[in-house]
């Protein structure tokens, strides 16, 4: 019973993170900006960075269970 949270928020994380992955290659093929007022590069290494720290978060919490 005491992995349940730790399983659900693994998968948060880890859905999170590749959601996250998805979208700024997508934006970043398409064009369309990742973030409103940032530059295009510094956005998209900063959403590539915290979407990768997320999905390595979630493996993390899911290994450990």
């Amino acid at each position: 019973m005491e992995s349940g949270p730790e399983v659900f928020a693994g998968a948060a994380f880890a859905l999170f993170g590749a959601a996250l992955l998805v979208w700024t290659g997508v934006c970043a093929r398409t064009g369309a900006p990742v973030a409103e007022g940032v530059s295009r590069p510094v956005a998209t290494v900063t959403a590539l960075l915290c979407g990768v720290a997320f999905l390595v978060t979630g493996g993390w919490l899911l290994a450990t269970v």
